[in-house]
């Protein structure tokens, strides 16, 4: 008698879509990974943003005099408006760097997309007139990508990595900018937190000529005096970077100048008076 087959039971599945599995996923817009499309964080009108946004590899470098001149009036169609600021912006040879201020979700969308929308007509306007063939079509790669700045600490290293972001790229050895102490394709001309003009208000002004970025004055309290109370590196004792990515004053920075600039003016006063 031949004995009978024991059957099993066989697993049954389902064919499925998306979820996590490799290969999934919006893919790369070219060799560098696009931002993440997913809902954007909310946050206060009282915490600034870093805002980096890329441009196409055709577009060429933006730092450059037409390119300069080009984005600098996309920087005035911006200041239009009251519900988003640009505080602060370096034009990098393939990227922008901004520190902005928005009211809400909404103005912080509605003030990029005016702002890209102008850049990208003037970019293409200024490269249609330096060539042969008028150039057309998308000057950013894809969504910008935003941080948000909730602390004096992370608002203090924001503005150095912003208006020293042409160290990090070797940009301040070039032979147009090697002279200058501040990057000419930034707003850090602007600015008054740099550890020099604590003793010298009047160092490292523009040339005569020179037409600087359009920004706004901080109105957020971070970004108006808060981020001077983060000890700096040299205060807080880091040793991982050098002076020149260091370079922005702090609250205990300006208080012990001021303090030895006071035992200066005194010890110059008891010796005018013993002699």
């Amino acid at each position: 008698m031949r004995q009978r087959k024991r059957h099993t039971q066989q697993k049954l599945e389902f064919k499925t879509w998306g979820g996590f599995r490799d290969g999934a996923g919006r893919p790369p817009n070219g060799p560098r990974s696009s931002e993440r499309h997913k809902k954007r964080a909310s946050f206060k009108s009282s915490e600034p943003l870093h805002i980096v946004a890329r441009v196409e590899p055709g577009v060429g470098r933006l730092r450059k005099r037409h390119m300069y001149k080009a984005i600098r009036w996309a920087t005035l169609c911006a200041a239009k408006r009251e519900d988003f600021r640009i505080v602060h912006l370096s034009i990098q040879h393939n990227h922008l760097h901004l520190i902005v201020e928005a009211e809400n979700k909404r103005a912080l969308s509605r003030g990029m997309q005016s702002f890209q929308i102008s850049a990208a007509k003037q970019i293409n306007w200024a490269i249609s007139k330096r060539q042969s063939t008028p150039r057309r079509g998308r000057v950013f790669t894809d969504r910008y990508h935003a941080r948000i700045l909730k602390s004096p600490m992370l608002v203090r290293r924001a503005l150095a990595y912003v208006l020293n972001n042409w160290r990090r790229h070797g940009e301040d050895r070039a032979p147009f900018t090697n002279t200058w102490k501040l990057d000419p394709f930034s707003t850090g001309l602007l600015f008054n937190g740099w550890k020099e003009r604590e003793e010298r208000p009047f160092w490292a002004l523009p040339p005569p000529g020179y037409e600087s970025l359009f920004a706004w004055f901080p109105r957020t309290w971070l970004l108006k005096e808060g981020w001077r109370y983060s000890k700096c590196g040299s205060c807080a004792g880091m040793r991982d970077q050098p002076s020149s990515m260091d370079n922005i004053v702090c609250h205990w920075c300006a208080g012990r100048a001021k303090r030895s600039s006071l035992a200066a003016s005194s010890s110059l006063r008891s010796t005018h008076q013993a002699s």
